[in-house]
């Protein structure tokens, strides 16, 4: 009875662990794939919020594909939808914009503990470590944040 007790706990516990696995972490994305912030130390991520009506946020969008394509090896920027639309219209509305890195399913600003501006665009940055920075407001271009990430690789070279 004792080693039939044991063999249903492994079993369980074993479940359990497949249950858990890496493909249920992270973040969906409109693709269909995931992104995890932990797989992310390295790179400073830009967490971009976006809305079709908001005119600045179209302005800034071919700012973020060219800054994410120039320096890719160094950031990953991530788009959300401030209206929270999702589906096809989530699909046609980041198309029209032209949005050419992932757009996030869901807002990931609780994990950061970062409240909602109310501004457009909104722009989080978080460092190659993995923490929280701060909130860019209003659209960013790549002069702009190239600024930014220069300062930031700055800090972590003072910091070793």
């Amino acid at each position: 009875m004792k080693h039939s007790a044991i063999r249903l706990l492994t079993t369980l516990l074993v479940l359990t662990a497949i249950g858990c696995s890496d493909r249920e972490q992270g973040y969906a994305l409109l693709d269909g794939g995931r992104i995890d912030f932990d797989q992310l130390h390295g790179k400073v991520v830009l967490i971009n919020y976006w809305a079709e009506w908001c005119k600045p946020c179209r302005e800034e969008i071919p700012e973020l594909n060219a800054f994410q394509r120039s320096h890719s090896d160094r950031v990953q920027l991530l788009a959300v939808n401030y209206d929270g639309v999702t589906g096809e219209t989530l699909q046609q509305q980041a198309t029209a914009l032209g949005i050419d890195f992932p757009v996030l399913l869901d807002d990931p600003r609780q994990q950061f503990n970062v409240k909602p501006s109310g501004v457009l665009p909104e722009t989080l940055i978080i460092d190659a470590a993995g923490n929280y920075r701060q909130v860019l407001l209003g659209p960013q271009t790549e002069e702009k944040l190239a600024a930014l990430l220069a300062e930031l690789s700055n800090e972590s070279i003072t910091e070793k």
